[in-house]
């Protein structure tokens, strides 16, 4: 196992060299890889560093340089934060976020005065009476706790982008990809987070030797995100260009709101918007000649539905209609589905069910 652990840290290391230099040297890369991610991956190689020395027996294997790693303990969750914040926000780098970091800095002074400054003599009678190992577990829990405390708050801040998205545009974001790296993030933290409760019901060396394959699995899910990104960026582009609302709020009187529902009604039917498999409110609202709020208020307060699920309504009626012409006999469910504007498999069944109260197949099974 160590073994394992030792290759698995050599290539993370030079990863990160990788990175770093590409970040360095090549302008045209660096617009790929996110700003918040370069830090970290900065500071990632100096405890990486760390290990690589360790293992190698530099300085004699002084276990002193394992703690190196420890400047990046409290950087996972505020890195992750960031990242998030910056992709589904279009956020660039500012300073003012650098705060985030201010816990990581203080654990790393801290642990630093405490543990690698200081010379063997003193920490002799620390290790014997066992106030080391407090001191560890102590640090390792409030790790957990500032890390765990980000990710949640990545997670909050991704939820509602993506439930903001969804009111302006008729088709699922493409998020698959950055919800698959929060939710495997997660699963590392909440597995760091059992092994360190277990550790104080007698099995502390459970915890202490999976805790640097759980940090090392991190780190190397961090590197293929911002390698990835860097090879195919637009699996990090979920938000798409959505245009300033030229108004606050809307200003229609009830009498207008009725007239323009007449005119959308006459819209869908005539010119099938709907059949644009990435329409977005913003353009249904342009050719009704209406802003952004006006067709908002129009569908949440006449209507009854928001834009997600309007314009699904019209494409469920269509797949509807579709799947009783002949069209259907040479096309899947799926495939009358895109006819009829949707480009996602999963939008098209939940749609439908909630529309219908039933699938696809039993539907049509029962008529």
């Amino acid at each position: 196992m160590q073994l394992l652990l030792d290759q698995l840290v050599y290539f993370g290391f030079f990863q990160s060299l990788l990175l770093l230099v590409i970040y360095a040297l090549s302008p045209k890369n660096r617009k790929h890889i996110n700003a918040y991610m370069a830090i970290f991956i900065g500071v990632l190689s100096i405890g990486l560093l760390g290990k690589v020395m360790h293992s190698l027996g530099v300085a004699g294997g002084n276990f002193r340089l394992i703690s190196m790693s420890e400047l990046s303990a409290l950087l996972f969750g505020p890195s992750i934060f960031l990242f998030v914040q910056s992709v589904v926000q279009k956020r660039q780098f500012s300073k003012s976020d650098l705060i985030h970091y201010l816990p990581g800095l203080v654990y790393s002074v801290f642990v630093a005065a405490y543990f690698v400054i200081p010379s063997n003599t003193t920490l002799a009678p620390r290790i014997k009476s066992g106030e080391l190992m407090r001191v560890i577990y102590a640090c390792h829990t409030v790790g957990l706790i500032v890390n765990i405390t980000y990710w949640a708050k990545a997670w909050q801040v991704f939820g509602v982008a993506i439930s903001d998205l969804q009111k302006e545009l008729s088709y699922e974001p493409h998020h698959r990809f950055l919800r698959n790296f929060m939710m495997v993030t997660g699963i590392c933290l909440l597995i760091w987070t059992i092994l360190l409760i277990t550790s104080f019901f007698g099995f502390e060396m459970l915890e202490r030797n999976a805790r640097p394959y759980i940090w090392i699995v991190l780190t190397l899910i961090i590197l293929f995100v911002t390698y990835y990104g860097m090879v195919a960026p637009q699996v990090l582009r979920i938000v798409p260009n959505l245009p300033e609302p030229k108004y606050n709020r809307s200003k229609l009187s009830l009498s207008d709101l009725e007239r323009l529902k007449s005119k959308l009604d006459a819209l869908m039917l005539e010119k099938n918007p709907y059949l644009n498999s990435i329409l977005m409110k913003s353009d249904l609202a342009e050719m009704l000649g209406v802003n952004n709020p006006e067709l908002a208020r129009l569908l949440n307060e006449n209507i009854g539905m928001n834009f997600f699920e309007y314009v699904n309504y019209y494409r469920i009626k269509e797949f509807v209609a579709l799947a009783k012409t002949d069209k259907a006999q040479q096309l899947t469910f799926y495939g009358l589905a895109q006819e009829a504007g949707f480009n996602s498999k999963s939008t098209f069944n939940k749609a439908f069910k909630k529309l219908m109260g039933t699938s696809p197949s039993a539907y049509f099974n029962s008529i």
